[in-house]
């Protein structure tokens, strides 16, 4: 295991940062486009009629232009009909539950009235949960696992494995439709899909709201996870942890684990204000933004397209009312301070997106995607995989849970893969629809995310464990997250052909 884990850490090291990745990707297609530059081909299209593609070169003055132009407000600020901005508001409301105290005191109050029989089943829900409020689950729930554990005997690291395999394994999974996740690959998905002329219908022929696409899938994948990790802690994790000994540094108080009195009367204002603000969402989605028929007899749906601004004003309400209930906000300035530290989080996504937006627009731009789709696709059905649905998808999978070994960042990776993915499995066989594919994606890039060592919070998640257990290694760590790992893999991408063979819909 350890010359193993040495391996995959000399590999991660050679690997540069996704930003200069896709400056390289960048050039390397200016370049392409300079030697390529006026190359003709044809593809199929969706109509199944041909269509007729011609190559740019990008260095003549036409095409310059077209770079500078387009590289802010298009491109970058514009992509996908500007999904950064729905990011961004998304964490705003998130960020003021997060800083308010309001999810801290949630999951302390939710772990301490739970027996230890079930108390893994909990931790796993509570770390999938978690992932709404963006890296709260590695910094808070881990922790107070351990903490809990510890607080009545138990060994702590039974406790934070849980945690872990919820908030790192189960990462995509949620029962909370348009979390950042869910807007990031979708509406992600629908541009790459588009910029190729792939209809962006479900797999069982429906039109698609990028942001909730994979609900019904998430929902279920939930449970599944929670019944799954809880039974492995019980089953694999906690004998083995049980007959190993552990400490209890100076600097840990089990006491911090304790939900106070005036935490408790925060939470009963969070409750109202989570009434109020979904008696608001109810008016409107029965009043002003209820489905209507324009005047071309197409169906409108306000509500469901603005669903991102309802789901962050949720969270906004409850954790301004927890907020100054228990005193941590007294003024407005310090709700805004809250808003603005959780942005402050985003600003590596700023410089990923611009980088990485820009570089999608110029591959569509070019057609260098198109013809990349091409030779794929291609290739695809020369080794007779046309009429394979499951192989192919089988296949996407393994091979983005394997790059998931090496390449931290589900959004980099999805900005790597997805172009390619959609529209070439979709011209091997249109069954494997933009749904499908990043269904397949999300699965993949969730559950090997707690074997490796190049995940951003393995090292601090090695470190809040050898607390307990000095001695404890990444070895040791890979070694007790396999077990959620493979079981995950396996019975969620089992879950996914089973949606897809009954024809089950993956979401709305």
């Amino acid at each position: 295991m350890k010359n193993r884990t040495s391996f995959m850490e000399r590999v991660g090291h050679m690997i540069p940062d996704p930003v200069l990745i896709f400056i390289t990707l960048y050039v390397l297609v200016l370049l392409l486009t300079g030697i390529f530059g006026g190359s003709t081909f044809s593809t199929v299209g969706a109509n199944g009629t041909a269509t007729e593609y011609t190559i740019k070169n990008m260095f003549s003055a036409e095409n310059i232009r077209w770079i500078f132009s387009n590289a802010l407000l298009t491109n970058w600020l514009g992509y996908a009909g500007g999904i950064l901005g729905s990011i961004l508001i998304v964490i705003i409301g998130i960020g003021v539950a997060e800083e308010s105290g309001l999810l801290s005191a949630l999951i302390r109050r939710a772990g301490a009235a739970i027996s230890m029989r079930f108390l893994p089943y909990v931790l796993v829900f509570l770390g999938i949960m978690s992932n709404i409020a963006t890296d709260a689950g590695y910094v808070i729930l881990i922790p107070l696992a351990g903490l809990l554990y510890a607080g009545v005997g138990k060994h702590p690291l039974i406790g934070m494995a849980a945690a872990f395999a919820g908030v790192s394994a189960g990462f995509s999974a949620n029962l909370i439709p348009a979390t950042v996740v869910d807007v990031v690959i979708g509406t992600n998905a629908k541009s790459f899909a588009e910029s190729q002329g792939i209809p962006f219908l479900s797999y069982t022929g429906r039109a698609m709201n990028p942001a909730t696409m994979h609900y019904f899938f998430m929902a279920a994948s939930t449970v599944l996870l929670v019944f799954l990790g809880g039974f492995i802690t019980n089953k694999w994790i906690a004998p083995r942890f049980e007959t190993q000994e552990f400490v209890i540094p100076e600097d840990v108080n089990i006491k911090d684990f304790e939900v106070k009195q005036e935490e408790k009367r925060g939470m009963r204002w969070a409750l109202a204000g989570l009434l109020f603000s979904l008696a608001v969402l109810v008016l409107l989605a029965f009043g002003p933004l209820r489905n209507y028929v324009d005047a071309d007899g197409k169906t409108v749906t306000p509500f469901l397209d603005n669903i991102i601004l309802m789901i962050t004003f949720v969270f906004l309400v409850p954790g301004i009312c927890y907020g100054y209930a228990t005193k941590r906000f007294s003024k407005t300035a310090h709700v805004v301070e809250a808003m603005s530290k959780q942005m402050g989080s985003m600003g590596y996504v700023i410089v990923l997106t611009f980088f990485c937006y820009n570089f999608l627009a110029l591959l569509t731009y070019t057609n260098i995607g198109s013809y990349i789709t091409y030779i794929g696709a291609k290739g695809l059905q020369a080794i007779g995989l046309s009429n394979s649905p499951i192989l192919l998808m089988l296949g996407f999978i393994i091979i983005t849970a394997v790059i998931n070994l090496f390449v931290g960042g589900l959004t980099s990776k999805w900005m790597l893969l997805g172009p390619i993915f959609i529209p070439m499995l979709y011209h091997v066989n249109p069954s494997m629809t933009p749904d499908v594919v990043a269904a397949a994606y999300r699965v993949a890039d969730s559950c090997t995310n707690t074997i490796t060592p190049l995940m951003t919070y393995a090292g601090v998640i090695l470190v809040y464990m050898r607390k307990y257990k000095p001695d404890f290694t990444l070895g040791n760590l890979i070694g007790t997250m396999l077990p959620y790992s493979m079981v995950f893999l396996v019975v969620w991408t089992l879950l996914l052909i089973c949606f897809i063979l009954f024809k089950i819909p993956l979401g709305f």
